[in-house]
Formats: C-alpha cells, sequence, structure tokens
C-alpha cells in the first residue's frame, strides 16, 4: 500500500487534493497484491479507458472543427493508446507508485500494461471526485500536444486524403491529378504531377513515383487555398 508521501506525490502529478484517499489508493493497487481482483484497480481501469476515449474525442473535435469523422479516427488511434498510456504513466513517475505482489517485484523491470493500466485508473479516480474538470486539468497538457503530433504526422503523409476531403467538404468535387512532364531512364523515371480544382491548376511537383508527386502536388494545393503552413524544412502544418 501507498504511504502517505507516497499518496502526495501521486496528488502532485494528478494536479488534485483526494478527499477519499482510499479511491486514490485502490488506483495503484494491482490484482496480485489482494485477496480479491474487486480490491484491485481493475475496476477504475475499466471505467478510465471510456473516460479517456470520451476526452480525447472531444479535445480532436473540438481543436480540429473543419475534420471529417474519418480524420478524426486516425488522429485518435495515433494519438492515444496502450503504448501512449503507458508513456504518459512512466513520463509522470505513476508506474514508480504501483503495487504489486512479491513475484511480479523480483522481475527486472514491470509490463508496459501495467503502466498503461494506471493511468486508465487514475483518470477514473479523478472523474470520481472531481469530474471532468479534474480529469481536464490532468489530462489536457498532456493529451493535446500528442492529439497536434498525430495530425502532423498524419499530414506529412496524407495530403490527398486531406485535400480530397477539404474539396469535397467545400465545393462538392474530387480534385484531379494530372501528368505534366516526366524524364529519365525506365527504370529511374521522374513524374511531374499537377492537380486541378474546379479549373483552377496548383503548382506542380517532381517525384520519384507518381504517388510522391501527387501528394507534393496535393500540398502545394492545400497551402495555397490556406489550408496547412508550409515550414522552412517543408514540413506542412495545419493553418491556424
Amino acid at each position: 500500500m501507498l504511504n502517505q508521501e507516497q499518496l502526495d506525490q501521486a496528488q502532485s502529478i494528478l494536479k488534485h487534493t483526494f478527499s477519499d484517499q482510499n479511491l486514490l489508493q485502490r488506483a495503484f493497487i494491482h490484482a496480485s497484491v489482494t485477496d480479491t481482483r474487486l480490491d484491485s484497480n481493475e475496476r477504475l481501469e475499466f471505467l478510465g479507458d471510456a473516460i479517456l476515449g470520451m476526452f480525447v474525442c472531444e479535445r480532436i473535435f473540438c481543436r480540429y472543427p473543419n475534420y471529417l469523422e474519418g480524420e478524426m479516427t486516425k488522429i485518435k488511434s495515433h494519438a492515444v493508446s496502450r503504448a501512449t498510456c503507458a508513456k504518459l504513466a512512466i513520463d509522470a513517475g505513476l508506474d514508480q507508485l504501483i503495487c504489486v505482489g512479491k513475484g511480479m517485484q523480483s522481475q527486472p523491470t514491470l509490463p508496459s500494461s501495467l503502466a498503461a493500466a494506471i493511468t486508465e485508473a487514475v483518470i477514473a479516480a479523478l472523474y470520481i471526485e472531481g469530474g471532468m474538470d479534474a480529469v481536464r486539468n490532468f489530462l489536457e497538457p498532456l493529451i493535446d500536444p500528442l492529439i497536434d503530433a498525430a495530425v502532423d504526422s498524419g499530414h506529412q503523409h496524407n495530403f490527398k486524403s486531406v485535400l480530397q476531403q477539404h474539396v469535397q467538404r467545400v465545393h462538392g468535387v474530387s480534385p484531379s491529378y494530372h501528368i505534366v512532364d516526366e524524364k529519365g531512364p525506365d527504370h529511374a523515371k521522374l513524374f511531374k504531377i499537377g492537380v486541378e480544382v474546379q479549373g483552377e491548376s496548383y503548382e506542380a511537383s517532381w517525384g520519384q513515383s507518381k504517388k510522391q508527386a501527387e501528394q507534393q502536388a496535393a500540398m502545394n494545393a492545400l497551402s495555397a487555398m490556406g489550408v496547412v503552413d508550409i515550414c522552412d524544412e517543408g514540413n506542412a502544418h495545419m493553418a491556424e
């Protein structure tokens, strides 16, 4: 069981002082140290998983109002996973407070699944104690950068998808791609491809494959439309 110093450490990390210290204590109790699994953090883990999912969906929905369902789903899957939950616990130091049985204590490292479970369990404890305000106070500064990173990462590879969704939403049509030029031998041919939307052509780009050139052309079009900003390194980010 956690001593008072450890409980205080947990409350400092979670940015919340618990009136029910037993609830906080239970969030860190693994089934290996309990007589019955009902006394472990497994029920809290179940609830916390659902709350985390809802919170992330809400953040994506509010922060990216022009995204369609499919794009938001992709961002959620990239931003939050069991690995992400484990990393959140480890980075915050919550994993150091897990109470496990002697058999698990002898292991050199604990499974990452335990750290992920702790993240979900403490989220549930925060929700029970302080509602979504307490959850938001803890999670928002941790989750928002993950969402933004997932957005940026996705846009580096899916410009065609972003352009398709944007053009269909705004104009009700699909963009069309066309080969402007090509050069080089058959085994190392380069393609220059442009994209057109409702009769307006955008800057064409070269690529080592048609797919690569189309992605770059789509990024050029998105930049011209003000949907993305291109930084000095050539990476694209959603425009503010």
